[in-house]
């Protein structure tokens, strides 16, 4: 069974001023996709709790590791910049895919900056931070992610 790993970036649920209803979806959509996840962590909008977050999870071996949070245009939304970052290489169909199946729904989706890279053998992927937004980004790229981790362990037979 693949494991994940869901990181909500979030000075407002960090701060305990807001739920975090974000990361409890994404758990729901990846439980379902059968990974095996926790429950989410919850960091400020601060680059270095965010690369801590990611790098801990990707030494520990996780297959994904999926942050919700921090990838608008706003001041604090460094989310983008700081995993990009840490990827040995970037993903960009990913967030390819999750802007157009965001746009489909609303034109504020283009607003993103979703994007997905590696770093070691995890795919480390980006979604915005409401529910809806993030679900959504999830869900336009689960077809692929179960590929994009048997590629990344070395798996490449294309069958």
């Amino acid at each position: 069974m693949n494991t994940a790993h869901v990181v909500t970036v979030s000075d407002g649920v960090f701060h305990g001023k807001r739920e975090d209803k974000s990361g409890a979806a994404l758990v729901d959509v990846l439980s379902r996709g059968g990974f095996e996840v926790g429950a989410p962590e919850v960091v400020p909008d601060e680059a270095g709790r965010i690369s801590e977050a990611v790098l801990t999870a990707v030494a520990r071996g996780v297959d994904l590791v999926v942050t919700t949070g921090g990838t608008g245009l706003g001041p604090r939304d460094v989310t983008p910049q700081t995993l990009s970052a840490l990827f040995a290489y970037e993903v960009p169909g990913f967030g390819e895919a999750m802007r157009r199946a965001g746009v489909a729904g609303t034109p504020m989706a283009a607003l993103s900056r979703s994007i997905a890279g590696v770093r070691d053998r995890t795919l480390i992927i980006s979604v915005p931070g409401s529910m809806s937004g993030a679900t959504e980004s999830l869900k336009a790229v689960m077809p692929v992610v179960g590929h994009a981790i048997q590629l990344l362990h070395g798996d490449t037979s294309h069958s």
